[in-house]
């Protein structure tokens, strides 16, 4: 909506009644020629008045985007169709769904609410009688309206690092529809297009040229993206029981390749080695050290600000909280991590975090990735700096931890009753010193 200067901007009352009163801006008024805009919001409620005020302000501004253009935009057609079918005090309905689902009283409502002499009569018109066609807009437009306006609470919350990475893998998934099908319009996509994707997949993921296969599980999640899109798309505009092309498209019997644990002695023969990390730069190395003794992500150790790192406790501890602009993973990965062993020498050394590598994940990731590769610090080819997190993990199934201690050490779900806070920081601390590994062999 329009963000207003003044509360009740653009109001005027006429004896107990609100109407809609504004200047047609002046970098518009060689395409619109109605000068002043009156338009009677047929109430005197205030909160209403502002409600249609909103609905009728969107309206005009799409309807000068549109007439500033020089080609009518769809979207910006059917949009304003709807905020100023709002503005009357309707829901924009299609007509055809009017004439099956509206009863005689409620259309002849709608047209005693046209003014037909008014400048705006055919708009309105449009807009209250349905009569404005669902958008045609491309599928990379209906992206970006996917992207900014659907899916807008959705991103609430999330870093830019966070939205970027929600982001990248589905336009992967339009850009690769697009390069098969052609960027068509939302309403010309069937059921051949989607088989279409299906098939250009099946061809890279059982390749018969002797390329590289490509993962099943990358080609479902194009798959996936496409049908979500496709479906809160229509759903947005309002036909929700629109068929979609992408139904049920699904490659099965995916193997999915696990990321397996550092062996214990790997870790410290390895990678706690003098001389091992000494060429990483210091937050790069005490990042991977605080990953070994704490189970966390990596993301959730290279984001932590000054006031989530607890030394000056009886017990140390790594407070994972979601911040202002960045959400954890899942509820259950709010927790405190007390820090042992190499972990907690690594956090004194980095005291107030790790500002080099906060809110650049990739930078992190390439780092460690191509350092780790060089110095031949991954037993296989399937492991990754994530095999951190699977390590701790087995050592505290293997030190007899209990099932919900570990849940809550790691961030996981419990499906089991949960009674109690999981436990003590002091609690924590001692069971987790019953699979703290020895590190005094390593030179910080």
């Amino acid at each position: 909506m329009p963000v207003m200067k003044r509360l009740n901007q653009y109001l005027k009352r006429r004896g107990d009644r609100w109407n809609y009163h504004r200047r047609v801006p002046s970098i518009y008024q060689s395409f619109d020629a109605r000068g002043t805009i009156r338009v009677a919001l047929d109430t005197a409620s205030i909160e209403i008045a502002r409600a249609r005020r909103d609905a009728l302000a969107k309206a005009d501004e799409l309807f000068w985007r549109t007439l500033q253009s020089g080609k009518p935009k769809a979207l910006d057609s059917y949009e304003a169709a709807k905020h100023r079918a709002m503005s009357r005090g309707f829901v924009y309905i299609p007509a055809e769904d009017l004439a099956v689902e509206a009863t005689l009283d409620e259309i002849l409502d709608r047209l005693k609410k046209l003014n037909v002499k008014a400048p705006t009569a055919t708009s309105d018109a449009d807009a209250i009688l349905g009569l404005v066609k669902p958008t045609a807009i491309p599928i990379t437009e209906a992206f970006s309206v996917y992207c900014n306006t659907i899916c807008a609470a959705d991103l609430k919350g999330k870093s830019k690092s966070q939205i970027s990475s929600w982001t990248k893998v589905k336009r992967r998934a339009v850009n690769n529809f697009v390069a098969i099908c052609g960027d068509l319009p939302m309403d010309a996509i069937t059921r051949t297009h989607a088989k279409q994707v299906y098939g250009w997949w099946s061809s890279r993921i059982n390749p018969t040229d002797g390329s590289k296969p490509l993962h099943a599980n990358s080609a479902n999640k194009d798959l996936t993206n496409l049908r979500i899109l496709f479906e809160r798309f229509w759903d947005y505009q309002g036909e929700d029981k629109r068929d979609n092309p992408f139904r049920n498209l699904r490659f099965k019997n995916v193997v999915y390749k696990d990321i397996p644990a550092f062996e214990n002695e790997w870790i410290k023969n390895k990678i706690l080695a003098p001389g091992a990390l000494d060429e990483l730069n210091l937050e790069a190395r005490c990042i991977v050290l605080a990953l070994i003794e704490t189970g966390c992500r990596p993301s959730e150790i290279a984001n932590l600000k000054p006031e989530h790192i607890v030394l000056d406790h009886e017990v140390p501890h790594l407070k994972i909280r979601p911040q202002k602009n960045r959400q954890l993973k899942s509820k259950s990965a709010k927790r405190d991590v007390p820090l042992l062993g190499v972990s907690l020498e690594a956090m004194k050394r980095c005291p107030t975090g790790f500002p080099r590598y906060r809110e650049k994940s990739d930078s992190l990731s390439s780092t460690l990735g191509k350092y780790f590769k060089k110095r031949e610090l991954l037993p296989t080819s399937n492991h990754r700096i994530y095999s951190f997190r699977h390590s701790f993990e087995k050592r505290m199934l293997e030190a007899g931890l209990d099932y919900g201690l570990r849940c809550k050490l790691i961030g996981h779900y419990n499906n089991r009753p949960e009674y109690g806070d999981g436990g003590s920081l002091t609690f924590r601390r001692d069971e987790m010193s019953k699979m703290t590994l020895d590190f005094t062999q390593l030179n910080f």
